[in-house]
This record gives C-alpha cells, structure tokens and sequence, in this order.
C-alpha cells in the first residue's frame, strides 16, 4: 500500500521541480529573443556589467537553475525554504529587469515568469508537514 503523505511529497517535489524547468526555459527564450530582436542594446548593457555584476547574474540564473535538481533531491523543510527563497528571488529579478519601455514579447514573457515564480512561491509555502522520512 502507498503512503499517501509519501505520494505527495514525491509528487510535490516532480511538480515543483517541472516548474522549475518552465521558468528557465521561459529565461533563456526571453533572452535569446531579446538577443535577435535587439542585439545592440544587448551589447551595450554587456558593455556596462563590471565582471562583479556578471558573476552575481550568473549566480542567481544558477540559484534558479539549481532548483530543477534541488527540488528533486532536498528534504521537505529545506526543499519547502528553497523554493520560497529562489521563487521570491527569481520573482524580483524579473520585475526590476521590466520598465515601461520594454518590447511587448519581453513583458509578455516577463509576466508568465513572474506568475509562475509566484505559483512556485504558494504551492511550496501550501505543501503540508511532512510525516515521513523523506
């Protein structure tokens, strides 16, 4: 017989990691896009990052990255703060990158990030307490 406690721990975790793979596919279309539609302003915001700058983006892309493997892997009071801290701080980013001048495929893609890293941040602080060793 299956523990149903077990079940929706496992099943939590293959959603929660599923999402995870959404935003970042939804990530790097935006910016492939971005590099196509405006490679000059892409290069000039390039130009601009020190290697500091650079370092901490790419930090936070493999913070959010990391959440595929770590919302597999991590038990259930840790994997729960993960999502909540990552989904809060993938949430940020995405709206300090938006401005009123962004194209309309940015926000549009913007706001399916923002929704999805918001979903992440309810459906981990809804998980209930875990019972089991997982």
């Amino acid at each position: 017989m299956i523990n149903s406690k077990t079940a929706e721990t496992k099943d939590r975790k293959v959603i929660l990691s599923t999402l995870w793979i959404f935003v970042t596919f939804n990530y790097l279309y935006a910016d492939l896009v971005m590099v196509i539609f405006n490679p000059g302003a892409y290069q000039a915001i390039a130009a601009r990052m020190s290697q500091w700058v650079a370092l901490g983006a790419t930090v936070l892309m493999e913070i959010l990255i990391a959440m595929i493997l770590l919302s597999r892997i991590l038990k259930y009071r840790a994997n729960r703060w993960a999502n909540i801290f990552a989904g809060i701080l993938g949430t940020a980013f995405v709206a300090v990158t938006l401005s009123p001048r962004s194209p309309a495929f940015y926000i549009f893609l913007s706001a399916i990030e923002i929704a999805s890293t918001l979903f992440i941040i309810w459906y981990a602080w809804t998980w209930p307490k875990d019972q089991t060793s997982e």
